[in-house]
């Protein structure tokens, strides 16, 4: 009668660019992408296959966390690693059909809220449209309607709990300071049974976290309904959090067991809520200890490992409960910390104010009622009901295929619409959407508003705006806006207040159609070939090209089209592009000009370009300098397209750097031969001067980061997993280490976790002795040179190998104990 549930709740706030509905490359989040990538690198992925060691520390199992625990992901976080992590996504949707087939129908996975806004402070529309977001994603992913919704921070109050009931939610999940107090139920109730007609027991106050959390209760809504509560155990969940209960597996499993009574009856429950990311983020091999712990009490017999919905179904509720109103886990003075400076904070800047909240707040507020008109007047036009249609376009969202988007059109709109109308409709939904996802939480919980998270909602409800803008009555949306955030101050004197937050933080950020089509008709200046293509959501299509050289300037003109692949926009015009040398670019659109005078045009600036050079072509006007010329390419723009001129740092973040990269590589290319030189004939002197203890000259330095980098590349790419290309690297890494010279080596980490990859994969196909030599030789060889390579899917792979197909061969099949080898260096148990 002693159940264990651990929830996991995973989630990180949306991180797209809202033009771009991808997340671009994040500094901080460094060696990866972004702060995504590396969550799911050190959490999400590991718990798919949490290693459990034995006493000499080698892998004796390999454990699937989600298999085990209740969980939870956002939805928006689950949409961005469908796209990006598909094979860590597909092994989550498993694990939870895994356990509904184990616990007799009850999964693990419980929907969440749509964008984790914080409930109570939202309107009983928005509340609406959350949880009918998160449950059409989460039927639409997991295949099966969830019983279970976790609510942002907990957050709680009455209205929210009655959303949950409509839409068929059988229970949640809350913090036990939240529980005002209890009683017995009349009768075991179920939904189906609201209770009998006798005098109910009298309330016992159990607030302040006095709340027994080993059973479920009875919430009855005024009016009419129920739903199942549970408390988490609030010491054991903070133990995990702060207090090291992740330090070893031993200590978790320890501390989930001295949850137990000996004091209760029947059948008792302890359950922790987590957030998902202490398990291998927040704590290096959490994800270890998590299933280490697992494991022990489960073959120890200590309990039972359950979930929520199958303890819920064993033990019905037999005590009601009464909340606390607008309360929440994580702030004691309810939900005032999404909403004003009640002093949570995280404590690393004491003197910081937190009174910013309230006025992004109130902005927010008033911005959203302004777009709400605006989607009712524009939307009535086209939607027989424009909430109604905004509550199903999360199927949209998951699907927006031709056909799918047929479906949404026959179903909610008022008449059949032109394709302008269709895509009119689809900016008013992403005006809906992005102005939910401007609620996310994290913009309050955090100590600053020029933070990530709050700049991050700002991005949205610039997105909002922007589509706003297009219609009737929200062409001045965006100055009132800005006249409310100006009220929210920082802590920095660098911004001042939220309004210089917006227009140095997110106005650089905000794209359009002309600016995509500059970016690509820039970023492809050197690809002749590239006609079309996908950049984010955009479809590109080049037309007819032309390009000229001189003396490294260059000159293109052409034509282009970008397609919004979610609003359906589309934008074509003229182009042309300037280059000048290094990062000099410039470009210039216009639509509707005809092709004859494109080329018209092209042939003038060409000429234009010639005379830069001066190497006017026959009969050509050349008594202008190169210098008058060059200096006339904005006039000539301007004559005949929109004055308005792109440069490099119209690029998209990522693209803007790809091309500065190849502009650097070009300019240090030309010094190559130099650095050469400057190695070979002093490397004596070099020698001498680490042997004399000398410092190395700043100059003899960046030539031999120059020559070793070039080097490395080299060999890296010449290796074949044989004695000669070792030695080339080693090389390599003995010249760095004799004069202390620092070196990129993580391309040559990846390139050998890709060999190492294909060498397991081939030998998952049949076990060649070759293949697991060579990739023996390349472990081993990184070992030496302790290269940052993750083995984690090698592992995964080989492990699989060893033991399904190898381990159990006789040992004379084993090619001389290779495959063994491979497995102890791998620290597997052999």
């Amino acid at each position: 009668m002693r159940f264990i549930c651990v929830h996991g709740h995973f989630y990180q706030p949306p991180r797209e660019n809202p033009w771009l509905e991808d997340v671009e490359v994040q500094d901080s989040a460094h060696p990866h992408h972004d702060w995504n990538e590396r969550i799911t690198h050190e959490c999400y992925a590991p718990n798919t296959a949490a290693r459990i060691l034995d006493d000499k520390q080698r892998i004796a199992q390999l454990a699937d966390n989600y298999l085990q625990i209740s969980f939870n992901f956002g939805p928006t976080l689950l949409s961005w690693m469908e796209r990006r992590a598909p094979e860590i996504h597909r092994r989550i949707i498993e694990a939870d059909r895994a356990s509904a087939v184990a616990r007799a129908g009850h999964g693990n996975a419980l929907a969440q809220v749509y964008n984790h806004v914080i409930m109570p402070l939202a309107s009983r529309r928005d509340k609406t449209t959350q949880v009918v977001w998160g449950i059409h994603d989460f039927a639409w992913r997991f295949g099966r309607k969830p019983e279970g919704l976790w609510l942002s921070e907990t957050a709680v109050d009455t209205e929210t709990l009655n959303v949950l009931i409509e839409n068929g939610i059988r229970f949640t999940v809350l913090s036990p300071n939240q529980a005002r107090r209890v009683r017995p139920a009349r009768r075991s109730v179920d939904r189906a049974d609201p209770g009998d007609s006798r005098p109910p027991a009298d309330w016992e106050d159990v607030s302040g976290g006095r709340v027994d959390p080993s059973r479920p209760y009875l919430w009855r809504s005024p009016a009419g309904g129920v739903i199942a509560l549970f408390f988490y155990d609030a010491p054991i969940s903070r133990a995990v959090a702060f207090e090291g209960a992740l330090n070893s597996g031993e200590t978790f499993a320890a501390r989930l067991l001295s949850g137990f009574s000996a004091e209760r009856d029947g059948g008792q429950l302890v359950n922790v809520a987590t957030d998902g990311e202490s398990y291998g983020h927040h704590h290096r091999f959490g994800e270890m200890a998590l299933a280490y712990a697992l494991k022990k009490i489960r073959e120890d017999g200590a309990a039972t490992l359950t979930n929520y919905g199958e303890f819920l179904s064993r033990f019905p509720p037999t005590w009601e409960v009464d909340v606390v109103e607008a309360s929440s886990w994580s702030c004691p003075h309810g939900v005032e910390r999404w909403r004003s400076d009640c002093g949570c904070r995280m404590g690393t800047h004491p003197h910081w104010t937190q009174a910013w909240r309230t006025p992004l707040r109130d902005s927010l507020n008033d911005l959203a009622d302004s777009i709400d008109r605006l989607f009712e007047e524009r939307g009535g036009l086209l939607f027989r009901d424009p909430w109604r249609a905004r509550n199903a376009y999360i199927a949209v969202m998951l699907d927006r295929s031709p056909g799918n988007l047929a479906r949404y059109w026959a179903e909610h709109v008022s008449r059949p619409l032109s394709e302008p109308e269709q895509s009119e409709a689809l900016q008013l939904l992403e005006m809906q959407r992005h102005r939910l996802l401007m609620f996310t939480s994290c913009a309050w919980f955090f100590d600053e508003i020029s933070g990530l998270e709050s700049t991050t909602v700002l991005l949205s409800a610039a997105r909002a705006l922007q589509l706003a803008g297009r219609f009737p009555g929200g062409a001045g949306c965006e100055r009132e806006f800005l006249k409310g955030l100006a009220a929210a101050k920082s802590n920095l004197m660098e911004y001042g207040d939220g309004a210089a937050v917006y227009d140095r933080l997110v106005r650089p950020i905000m794209a359009d159609l002309p600016r995509l089509a500059a970016h690509q008709a820039l970023a492809s200046f050197k690809d002749s070939h590239a006609v079309s293509g996908r950049v984010y959501c955009y479809a590109l299509e080049m037309g007819d090209r032309r390009t000229e050289r001189s003396e490294g300037n260059a000159l293109a003109s052409g034509t282009i089209r970008v397609r919004s692949e979610i609003t359906r926009e589309s934008f074509e015009a003229a182009f042309a592009v300037i280059h000048q040398g290094g990062p000099d670019f410039q470009c210039a659109l216009k639509p509707d000009i005809p092709p004859e005078h494109l080329e018209k045009i092209h042939h003038e600036l060409a000429d234009a370009l010639r005379r830069i050079n001066g190497s006017a072509a026959p009969g050509a006007a050349s008594s202008a300098s190169g210098r008058e010329v060059s200096g006339e390419w904005p006039a000539l723009l301007a004559r005949h397209f929109n004055p308005q001129i792109f440069t490099l740092k119209d690029l998209l973040l990522e693209e803007r750097r790809r091309v500065l990269r190849v502009v650097i590589e070009e300019i240090l290319s030309r010094f190559d031969e130099t650095y050469s030189v400057l190695v070979e004939e002093n490397q004596k002197l070099m020698v001498y001067l680490q042997r004399a203890d000398a410092p190395l000259p700043h100059a003899f330095r960046l030539a031999l980061e120059s020559v070793l980098g070039r080097d490395l590349f080299r060999a890296v790419g010449q290796f074949n997993e044989d004695e000669a290309g070792a030695e080339a690297i080693r090389r390599v890494r003995r010249a760095t280490t004799l004069f202390h010279i620092r070196i990129n080596w993580s391309s040559a980490a990846k390139a050998f976790e890709k060999r190492l990859l294909e060498h397991v994969y081939a030998l998952k196909l049949g076990a060649d002795p070759e293949r697991a030599r060579r990739a023996l030789f390349l472990l081993r060889l990184i070992e030496e040179l302790d290269l940052p390579v993750s083995l984690w899917e090698v592992e995964n792979v080989y492990f699989e190998i060893w033991g399904n197909r190898v381990k159990t061969r006789p040992p004379a099949e084993r090619a001389s104990g290779v495959f063994t080898d491979l497995a102890a260096i791998l620290r597997f148990v052999t």
